[in-house]
C-alpha cells in the first residue's frame, strides 16, 4: 500500500496543532483548544493543508522538512518560522542546515485563520518560542554527511531509537536538495554509491542549470531519460511525490543522495531496519506515523518561556 504525502502532511499538522501548552512549563496537553474554538482547529489546519497540496502536490514534502526542521531544534515551538530581525539578523531559517526550506505559507496561515473560531488572542495559536537561533539549528539538526554512529547519537539526544531514525529517514522518499548538500556524494567510492547514478545523473544534474541545483531526492522521481538503462529502484506506479519505502530499495542498492541515507545500511543496528522497511512497506506506513506524531510531541527545553504570537512569523 502506497501512502500519499497528502494524508501524512495532515495527520503530522493535526497532531502538531493539538498538543499546546497546558499549565506546566514546557508541557504539552492533547486536545487544549477543544473547549474554546467554535470550530475545529484541526479543521482548519486540514483545510489549510489540503488546499496548499491541491495547488502543489510537492509541498506535502516541505511541510515534513519543516515540521521535522522546527521540531528537532527546541522542540515544536515554531521558532523556525520567525523572520530575521534588527535584534536578531540570524534565526534558525537563515541556518545552511535550512538550506531550501519552505512550506512556511501554509504553516502560519493556519494561525491567521484561526480568527474564524474567536477573536480570543490565546485561540489564534499554540505557545511557541521567544528564541530562534541558526546556531541551534547546527548544532541539533543531523547533517548529511553524518556517520550512523553520530546519527544514532544525535537522534537518541531527542529521544528516539536507531529504528526510529531509519523510519523517519524514509521521508527521504518525497522532496528534493540542493547539490550543495550532497557535493561529497558526487566523488564517493562506488563501494558507496552506485557509479552510473554518481557519474552520469547526479554529475550531470548537479553541472547544469544554476548555481548550486535542485535534485529530487528520489531517483524514481528523477528524469527517465537521465537514468538511461540504469536498474535497482522502484519504478513508480502511482506517480510521484508518494511516501512509500522505496527509499530502502534505493539505499540497498546505492542509490540515495545523501552519505547520511547511505550510513544506515553501514551497521548492523540499522542495516536490519531498513532491510525491514524494504519487505514491508505497510508496516513502515504505520510506523511512520508513529513516529511522527513522536516528533510533534517534542518540547521546548526546561526553563523555556513563551507566548502565543499574534503573528507566526514574529514575535509579539
Amino acid at each position: 500500500m502506497k501512502v500519499s504525502a497528502v494524508l501524512l502532511v495532515l495527520f503530522a499538522f493535526q497532531a502538531a496543532v493539538a498538543v499546546v501548552r497546558s499549565t506546566a512549563p514546557c508541557t504539552l496537553t492533547v486536545g487544549y483548544y477543544n473547549d474554546k474554538c467554535n470550530r475545529s482547529v484541526e479543521g482548519i489546519v486540514r483545510d489549510t493543508v489540503k488546499a496548499a497540496l491541491n495547488a502543489d502536490s510537492t509541498i506535502g514534502a516541505a511541510l515534513i522538512r519543516l515540521l521535522f526542521h522546527d521540531c528537532f531544534v527546541r522542540g515544536c515551538d515554531a521558532s523556525v518560522l520567525l523572520d530575521p530581525t534588527y535584534s536578531n539578523p540570524y534565526p534558525e531559517k537563515t541556518s545552511g542546515a535550512n538550506i531550501g526550506l519552505r512550506g512556511f505559507d501554509p504553516a502560519t496561515r493556519p494561525s491567521t485563520s484561526a480568527t474564524e473560531a474567536s477573536t480570543s488572542l490565546s485561540q489564534r495559536g499554540a505557545w511557541t518560542s521567544v528564541v530562534s537561533s541558526s546556531a541551534d539549528a547546527e548544532s541539533n539538526l543531523p547533517g548529511s554527511t553524518f556517520e550512523v554512529s553520530k546519527l544514532i547519537s544525535n537522534f537518541a539526544v531527542k529521544g528516539f531509537t536507531p529504528e526510529e531514525l531509519v523510519i523517519l529517514s524514509g521521508a527521504h522518499s518525497v522532496g528534493r536538495a540542493h547539490c550543495s548538500s550532497f557535493q561529497d556524494r558526487l566523488s564517493a567510492p562506488s563501494s558507496e554509491i552506485n557509479p552510473y547514478f554518481r557519474d552520469n545523473v547526479l554529475r550531470k544534474d548537479c553541472g547544469a542549470g544554476p548555481a548550486d541545483p535542485m535534485v529530487e531526492n528520489n531517483i524514481r522521481d528523477q528524469n527517465a531519460t537521465t537514468l538511461g538503462n540504469l536498474t535497482g529502484y522502484v519504478v513508480p506506479a502511482n506517480g510521484s511525490d508518494l511516501l512509500d519505502n522505496s527509499y530502502y530499495h534505493n539505499n540497498l542498492n546505492n542509490l540515495v543522495l545523501f552519505h547520511s541515507d547511505w550510513a544506515l545500511i553501514d551497521s548492523s543496528a540499522t542495516l536490519k531496519h531498513v532491510h525491514e522497511y524494504a519487505d514491508n512497506g505497510t508496516l513502515w506506513n504505520l510506523d511512520f506515523v508513529d513516529a511522527l506524531v513522536k516528533l510533534s510531541k517534542l518540547t521546548m527545553p526546561p526553563g523555556s518561556t513563551g507566548e502565543i504570537r499574534k503573528m507566526c512569523r514574529a514575535t509579539n
